[in-house]
């Protein structure tokens, strides 16, 4: 009897986490979610040096 309340909880538990995953109203975090990988990573002008130098080295050059 008990194994069966259980299972019956989580049956309803893993359906109402399948509805609120494809619910409609969720589909625009997800697919701002699915685009994050490709968005580009840019630095934000106040992290970015202002003379050009990236480590210590001038971009362009091989540091001899």
């Amino acid at each position: 009897m008990v194994s069966g309340i259980v299972t019956l909880l989580l049956l309803l538990l893993f359906v109402g986490g399948w509805v609120w995953a494809w619910s409609p109203r969720r589909k625009r975090d997800f697919d701002e979610a699915a685009q994050l990988p490709l968005a580009d990573d840019e630095v934000p002008p106040a992290d970015r040096p202002a003379d050009g130098m990236q480590d210590g080295k001038h971009n362009g050059e091989n540091g001899r």
